[in-house]
Formats: structure tokens, C-alpha cells, sequence
């Protein structure tokens, strides 16, 4: 098997404009809106660090600056905890600052997420590193990342995470033709579609908001020209890259990923997260799922 380097760092693309959720993010990030109690952007560095990630750069923009202030240390906060003996909330604010060794970079401009992961560059280096968008959350029981970066070492390369979707769905997403390998859940990739037509997409597996890419993918990224949208796509770069021999970056394999993934990218999939979340909490459930079945019930008559 070939020696391929370890992966140990995460970059969170967070600079978009959030235009989804407007007025709430004129100046709020999309990324801070609360899954219950947490924002959206702990799930994911918590994601990062479970799977032995503690580097974690989040390319911010502007208006983003309240991301930053959320792993930072708030000692008015933790004072006036501190004052009320309230050792639990106190204890929840510290681990935040703990909990990785965050990074932060800038994207001047929002020319997609391409052009947001090349921001990375300097700080990467010539190290593989995974991404993972802030629009998707992967559920604590379902270790994708972990499995990804296990791809990676046998495979070297590049791994993308690929959901099916149903056909008609499949416009949403990148889309990625595959050839099986010898396990069950690993597929080779040749090709990858950003946005495809459903009557085009080169399948149904569809690429989900978790990478881990190979360091080659930059310079593939300084030479990529904007695509759909007029930005600099990711999937293009990773095209390119899954025709390439192992010594210049390639190849690129997917996971097929069959476990629970929560869409926070419009609003009504942000609402059945917030609900499938607090229905999953053993602190509101007993008393959530009762008030929830009574309020259907009364708007179904």
C-alpha cells in the first residue's frame, strides 16, 4: 500500500451571503442560525475535531465577523455566569474555545466555491485537507468524514461523499459517474456534473457537502475558468483531477454515503432540521413530540 500523508486539517467555506434567508441575514451569517440551541458552524468544526481534525480555517467574508467571536473566549459572558453559579453554561461556552485551532481567511469576493477553497492555499500547503460546507450536517452516529479520510489513506487521491437522490432531484446538485471498486461503499469516479439537467446527469449519486481533496487541486483551481454561475466550481477542479495519474493529484473516489444528513440550505429544510434535531433531544423530546402531534393534529382537522 502506498504512503500516502495523513490529512489533519479542515477548511469551512462560510462567505456566502446567505440571500436564502433574508432579512435574517442581512446581519446575522446564515452559518450562526441556531439548530435549536447551537449554530449551524459548531456542528460542523464539532464534525471536524471528531474525526481527528483540530486545524480548522473558516473562510469567512464580511458581515462574518460574529463566527469568530463564537470560538472566542467572552469574558463579560463567562464573568456573569461565573457570578450566577451557572457552571453548566459556563462549561459550554469554554469547550467552544477549546475545541479546535481556529483559523480564519477572508474571501474578497464571492466567486463560489472554488474560488473560496484556492483562499485556502496559503495555509494548507501542500497537505491533502478535507472541506465540508456549512449547508450540510451529518448526524454524530454516521461517521462520513472519518471514513473519507480511511479512503484517502488506501486510495490517496481525492474523496468526495456522494448521496442518491431521487432523478428528478439530481438538477440540485453536482452529479458523479462511477465505477465500483472492491468495497461496498467506495466508488471510483470518472467524470462529475455540476447542476446537470436530470435527463444528463451521468447518475444519481449526488455530491454532498463533504471533501477531502488532494493539494493539487489548487493549482487546477488557479487554471480553472469560472463555470456555471459565472464561478469558479469545485466539482470542475475535482473533474480534472479524476483524470489524472496518483503523481499529479488524482484519482478521485467516492463514499457512498446511506446514513442520516440534515439540509440547512432554504428554509424549509432548515425547519425539518430544527425539528428532527430537537425531536432527537432527550431534553425536549418528551415534551416536544407530545405538543408537536397535538398542534398536527389540530391543523389537520
Amino acid at each position: 500500500m502506498a504512503d500516502f500523508d495523513p490529512v489533519t486539517k479542515a477548511v469551512v467555506p462560510a462567505a456566502g451571503l446567505g440571500t436564502r434567508f433574508l432579512p435574517a441575514t442581512k446581519a446575522t451569517p446564515k452559518e450562526m442560525l441556531p439548530i435549536v440551541d447551537k449554530p449551524a458552524i459548531q456542528y460542523v468544526v464539532e464534525e471536524a475535531v471528531s474525526a481527528g481534525l483540530l486545524d480548522v480555517l473558516m473562510v469567512t467574508g464580511r458581515n462574518k465577523r460574529s463566527i469568530e467571536d463564537h470560538f472566542d473566549v467572552a469574558y463579560e459572558l463567562e464573568d456573569a455566569l461565573r457570578a450566577k453559579g451557572d457552571e453548566e453554561r459556563l462549561s459550554q461556552v469554554q469547550e467552544l474555545v477549546d475545541l479546535a485551532t481556529m483559523h480564519y481567511v477572508r474571501q474578497g469576493e464571492p466567486k463560489g466555491l472554488g474560488h473560496a477553497v484556492l483562499c485556502a492555499k496559503q495555509h494548507v500547503g501542500d497537505e491533502p485537507f478535507a472541506c465540508l460546507l456549512g449547508d450540510d450536517l451529518i448526524d454524530p452516529r454516521d461517521p462520513l468524514l472519518k471514513r473519507m479520510i480511511e479512503v484517502r489513506a488506501t486510495y490517496g487521491g481525492s474523496v468526495i461523499a456522494l448521496m442518491e437522490v431521487p432523478r428528478e432531484q439530481v438538477s440540485l446538485y453536482g452529479a458523479a459517474a462511477i465505477v465500483p471498486t472492491g468495497e461496498d461503499d467506495v466508488v471510483r469516479v470518472t467524470d462529475l456534473v455540476e447542476k446537470p439537467p436530470a435527463d444528463e446527469a451521468p447518475s444519481n449519486w449526488a455530491i454532498i457537502g463533504r471533501y477531502v481533496i488532494d493539494p493539487a487541486v489548487f493549482e487546477v483551481l488557479e487554471n480553472t475558468p469560472p463555470g456555471r454561475g459565472g464561478e469558479i466550481q469545485l466539482t470542475d477542479a475535482l473533474r480534472t483531477l479524476a483524470s489524472l495519474p496518483s503523481d499529479e493529484g488524482g484519482p478521485v473516489h467516492g463514499v457512498l454515503f446511506r446514513g442520516r444528513r440534515y439540509d440547512t440550505g432554504n428554509k424549509l429544510d432548515y425547519l425539518r432540521t430544527v425539528v428532527q434535531f430537537a425531536a432527537n433531544r432527550d431534553d425536549l423530546a418528551p415534551e416536544f413530540l407530545p405538543w408537536l402531534r397535538e398542534f398536527l393534529d389540530q391543523a389537520g382537522s
